[in-house]
C-alpha cells in the first residue's frame, strides 16, 4: 500500500503564508475596530480561531502581524537578482526586483489601503513599517557593490566612490517606489501603478545617466562623480537628501543630482 506523500517544502511555505495572511486580517480587522491599542495578542488568536502560541509562532509582536508578506516578498527580490542576466545593467535590475514590492501591495488593494492608513494612525506600526522597506534598500545597495566592473578597480578612481554611489542609486530606486506606492494608497489602490512606477524608474535611469556607474556601461563617471573631482575624499562623506512627503519624484531626483554636483 502506497505511502501518503510527504508535504513538500513548498507547500510548507505556502501554508505558512497563508495563516500569517488570516493573522494579519483578523489583527487589522480588530485594529480597526477596537483601536490598536485596546488590541491584544490573545484577541488577534481568538479572532483567527488558533491558540496564543501559535500567534507566536508565525509573528514576534502585534505590530508585526499587519506586515506578513515582506519576508517571502524578501526572498523573491533577492530570487531576481540571483537570476539576472549577467550583462544586464544592476540598476535595471534592482528595478525589476522592487517591482515585487509593489506587486504585493498591489495583491490586494483594499487590505493595502487599510494597512496604509493604519500605519499612519500609529507611529509602532509606521517604525515597523520603515524598518521592513529598509531591509530592501540595504540589499539592493550590497547588490550594486557586487557587481562594480573589476576593470574600474585596475584602473583607480572608483573605490572611494562606490560605497556613495552604490547607496544613492540604491536609496533612489527605493524612494521612486515609495512614492509611486504612496500615491496609488492615497487614490484608493486605483490606477495603473505599475506604469506609474516606471515611469518614476525613467526619471532615476535619466537622472543618473545610462551607465549609472562603474559596471562597464559608461566612459566617465556620472554626474560629477569623478575620481579625481574637487570636495575632498567622497568616500569620507555622507550624503544626506531631504524632500517633502508629497514631492513629485522629479523634484526629488534632481536634489538629489544637485547635491552629488556640489560634492
Amino acid at each position: 500500500m502506497s505511502q501518503p506523500a510527504k508535504p513538500t517544502r513548498t507547500s510548507a511555505a505556502e501554508q505558512r503564508l497563508k495563516m500569517r495572511r488570516e493573522l494579519a486580517a483578523a489583527a487589522m480587522e480588530l485594529f480597526a475596530t477596537k483601536g490598536y491599542e485596546a488590541t491584544t495578542v490573545d484577541e488577534i488568536a481568538a479572532a483567527a480561531g488558533i491558540a496564543r502560541r501559535t500567534f507566536f509562532r508565525h509573528f514576534r509582536s502585534k505590530e508585526e502581524a499587519i506586515f506578513p508578506d515582506h519576508d517571502d516578498t524578501l526572498e523573491r527580490v533577492t530570487a531576481v537578482l540571483d537570476a539576472a542576466p549577467p550583462h544586464e545593467n544592476p540598476l535595471d535590475t534592482i528595478c525589476r526586483g522592487i517591482k515585487e514590492v509593489m506587486r504585493m501591495y498591489a495583491a490586494s488593494p483594499a487590505v493595502s489601503v487599510e494597512r496604509y492608513r493604519l500605519t499612519r494612525e500609529v507611529p509602532t506600526l509606521r517604525e515597523r513599517e520603515i524598518a521592513s522597506v529598509s531591509r530592501y534598500e540595504r540589499l539592493f545597495t550590497r547588490y550594486l557593490l557586487g557587481h562594480f566592473d573589476e576593470g574600474a578597480h585596475r584602473d583607480g578612481g572608483w573605490s572611494s566612490d562606490e560605497p556613495l554611489l552604490a547607496e544613492v542609486a540604491a536609496s533612489a530606486v527605493v524612494t521612486a517606489h515609495n512614492h509611486v506606492l504612496r500615491r496609488w494608497l492615497r487614490a484608493g489602490g486605483q490606477g495603473d501603478v505599475e506604469g506609474q512606477l516606471d515611469h518614476a524608474f525613467d526619471v532615476v535611469r535619466e537622472t543618473f545617466g545610462a551607465g549609472i556607474g562603474p559596471w562597464g556601461r559608461a566612459e566617465t563617471p556620472p554626474h560629477g562623480l569623478s575620481g579625481s573631482g574637487s570636495g575632498g575624499e567622497a568616500g569620507d562623506e555622507v550624503l544626506v537628501a531631504v524632500a517633502r512627503t508629497g514631492a513629485p519624484i522629479g523634484d526629488v531626483m534632481r536634489s538629489i543630482e544637485k547635491a552629488l554636483r556640489k560634492g
